[in-house]
């Protein structure tokens, strides 16, 4: 749950969410835009045939700019260049537009990730959602902030000590594997089980409302969609496990791409998660 507080004084919370609030300003109008069928709303494949739209470029260009204003650091996005990154000792990651895909099938849950890595690890991140015109923001072992930009209101994070007998799985909204389905069955066989449907970083943002409990993910991400989550995360006592049970580290390897994870809002559902995964057969 988040109760509501007075405002920060720290500098960098407060120039980010700023920033990320004219980001979100832009998304939002682009996203307008798309719903109203603008005949010349541009949609590309990159190189990986994933899609890109003209939004994802727009919040990329203002942000890389409007980042520099603030700490002149480099910029590791999903739209830039970076191909000096490992040179890097501490940088912005970005994620102009996470769930691209949820944009074009215009649903509303997309995302704009941004954290600060510092020697491979999160430790100051915000995820913003600006169709729910909200910025989660914060740093590392530190309780999450909730920003609502329309009314210029904070909310500070607080542990739920209600105990849910309901195990509570963030799922996507497109057709699950095979891996997916037993480790669904597994935990189905001996607890009650809800399911939430979102999009990408959106599950993280439910997490941290506590309407998601554990978020499987047994396909390739890329690092700008988990540093934002993964920081904020672990500072409600969670975390995002790859499935060897180790946590995420960044800009340490030649890719950019993360293999499948396990994202937990407490430990006792990263025990739950890794013992139903160990179960499973071999797939």
């Amino acid at each position: 749950m988040f109760n509501a507080i007075n405002p920060p004084k720290d500098q960098l919370l407060l120039d980010v969410t700023h920033i990320l609030s004219d980001a979100n300003q832009i998304l939002r109008q682009e996203f307008q835009a798309y719903l109203a069928g603008q005949l010349d709303f541009l949609i590309e494949a990159k190189s990986d045939h994933s899609p890109v739209t003209q939004a994802d470029l727009k919040v990329h260009t203002f942000l890389n700019t409007a980042l520099a204003n603030i700490l002149k650091l480099p910029i590791l996005s999903e739209e830039g260049e970076h191909h000096d990154r490992m040179t890097w000792q501490k940088f912005w990651l970005l994620d102009p537009l996470d769930g691209t895909k949820e944009f074009i099938h215009k649903r509303p849950e997309f995302t704009i990730n941004l954290s600060l890595v510092e020697h491979s690890q999160t430790t100051f991140a915000a995820i913003s959602v600006p169709e729910q015109h909200v910025i989660y923001i914060g740093y590392l072992n530190q309780p999450p902030l909730r920003f609502c930009t329309q009314t210029k209101r904070w909310f500070q994070y607080s542990a739920d000590v209600a105990v849910e007998a309901v195990i509570q799985l963030g799922v996507s909204h497109r057709q699950s594997g095979r891996q997916d389905l037993l480790f669904l069955q597994a935990i189905e066989a001996q607890h009650q089980v809800k399911l939430m449907r979102a999009g990408s970083a959106y599950k993280f943002c439910l997490m941290l409302e506590g309407e998601v409990d554990i978020y499987p993910r047994f396909h390739p991400t890329s690092e700008w969609d988990t540093s934002a989550g993964q920081c904020l995360l672990e500072s409600i006592g969670g975390g995002i496990y790859a499935l060897d049970g180790k946590a995420f580290v960044y800009n340490q390897r030649s890719t950019l791409l993360n293999a499948g994870f396990i994202a937990v809002t407490q430990p006792k559902y990263q025990q739950l998660a890794f013992a139903t995964l160990d179960s499973l057969p071999e797939v």
